[in-house]
This record gives structure tokens, C-alpha cells and sequence, in this order.
């Protein structure tokens, strides 16, 4: 069964050309690591500074599959260009980069 995931996080405002240009161009291995583990449907979406992010997960084991993106060199590379962008939001709990929020409504 797909699992949809939603996210959200702060992004600095002196950086959003940096963090656009960046994802104009997502390097192929990050892409190809997060197919490998089974994300799909990946969407940021940009308003009033906050980056909301939407994806779909179709595997078994959410937590193993983003620790395999996590132990990836390619994507540990990308997050040191992207994190500096990134902010937590201030309801983010302590540790938390990207932070869940809750669906309330979908349509198939």
C-alpha cells in the first residue's frame, strides 16, 4: 500500500536562489537513491518561505529505506549544499530537520 508523506521546513530567504538553482538540476545519483528506496511522486512546493515537500513511499520498511537514502554519499554530499538553505520550522522537535505534518483530507 502507498504511503503518502508530507513535510515542512523553513527555508532561509537568503537562499532561495541557491536552493532553486540546486533543484533545477537534482544530481542523478540522489534521484536514483531515492527510487532505490521506493519514493516516488517527489514534489517541493515554495510559500510564504516555507518549503513543503510531498512524496509517496511504496516499501515496507519506511525507516530502513531512509537510512539507506541517509548512508548514501551522494545524497550526504547534496545535504551539505542543502541544508545551510533549510531552517526547522519552530513546532520541529528537538533533532528533527524536515518536520511531519498530518493529513487531514484526501481524494483518490
Amino acid at each position: 500500500m502507498t504511503q503518502r508523506i508530507a513535510t515542512v521546513i523553513r527555508l532561509r530567504p537568503e537562499k532561495e536562489a541557491e536552493y532553486r538553482e540546486l533543484h533545477a538540476a537534482v544530481w542523478p545519483e540522489v534521484l536514483a537513491t531515492l527510487k532505490r528506496a521506493k519514493m516516488s511522486n517527489y514534489s517541493i512546493f515554495l510559500r510564504d518561505g516555507l518549503l513543503f515537500s510531498y512524496l509517496e513511499y511504496d516499501g515496507d520498511d519506511y525507516a530502513a529505506d531512509s537510512a539507506l537514502i541517509a548512508a548514501d554519499p551522494d545524497t550526504q554530499r547534496w545535504w551539505k549544499l542543502t541544508d545551510p538553505c533549510q531552517q526547522p520550522v519552530e513546532s520541529a522537535a528537538d533533532g528533527e530537520w524536515w518536520a511531519p505534518t498530518e493529513e487531514v483530507f484526501h481524494l483518490d
